[in-house]
């Protein structure tokens, strides 16, 4: 497997010996603990590149389902090993026992964030955030919600009367309860999130896209600058910067929009 090198040189800032941690004090107002870029590529090759283009304009990166399918857990790893926090975004969705051995495992890989369904319920929920908290206390386990690609229409083919709003906060507000320290959801519900449940919890928005450019598949879309004063913590960039002709310009037009 072509693997993510350690020759990448990480970031210059101090991590802790877990899950590429940085100590707080170092990145207070620094925007890129606000950036993950998405690593939505088929191998590890693709990623590195991804990696090296983008160079310390970024801390986080996101392993989804197609990375880590196509080339296992050996690529989480590698990219911890070379000084960057990995978002684990496989969105577990099983019994609880299940769910909690898979984010066992994550730990010990040393991910910094990972997701879990909060429709899977509070037992699953809560089993995973104590099997975190069992291996790296400081992991942020993450409550997906709604996916940024249904409308009430599609939540109403599955059963779910209501609106979207309604289930994110329904949702959020279940993984918060039990134990979860932050929740996904598109920057459309932040504000309200913000409103109802507090500040005391990550929000982190996918589904972004830069003014003027198609949504693709995603419904409940936003720019940066919106979810950033909507109130999301985190903003997941993927194409707008690793498809740009220069990603770390692209990182860096994006980290002057959003600011600390």
């Amino acid at each position: 497997m072509s693997a993510i090198p350690h020759r990448i040189p990480p970031p210059n800032q101090q991590q802790s010996a877990r899950g590429g941690k940085r100590e707080d004090e170092q990145h207070k107002g620094d925007p890129r603990e606000r950036l993950i870029v998405a690593l939505d590529v088929s191998t590890a090759a693709a990623a590195q590149r991804i990696v090296g283009a983008v160079g310390e304009t970024a801390l986080t990166y996101k392993v989804g389902m197609q990375l880590y399918t196509a080339e296992g857990p050996q690529v989480v790893r590698d990219l911890v090993a070379s000084g960057r926090r990995v978002f684990l975004d496989l969105k577990y969705h099983d019994i609880p026992n299940t769910v909690a051995s898979a984010v066992h495992e994550a730990a010990q890989l040393g991910v910094s964030m990972l997701t879990v369904h909060a429709a899977g319920g509070g037992k699953m929920l809560r089993a995973a955030v104590d099997a975190a908290r069992a291996t790296n206390p400081e992991l942020l386990v993450l409550g997906v919600t709604v996916l940024t690609s249904l409308d009430e229409n599609d939540l109403e083919k599955i059963g779910v009367r209501g609106t979207v709003l309604d289930e994110v906060l329904r949702l959020s507000a279940l993984a918060l309860a039990n134990g979860c320290r932050g929740i996904v959801a598109s920057a459309r519900e932040a504000a309200r999130l913000r409103a109802e449940l507090g500040n005391e919890f990550a929000i982190v928005t996918p589904g972004l896209r830069l003014a003027g450019a198609g949504h693709g598949d995603q419904v409940r879309v936003a720019t940066p600058v919106e979810a950033v004063m909507a109130g999301a913590t985190h903003i997941v960039v993927g194409r707008p910067i690793t498809e740009a002709p220069d990603p770390a310009a692209a990182a860096r037009k994006i980290l002057g929009q959003i600011g600390g």
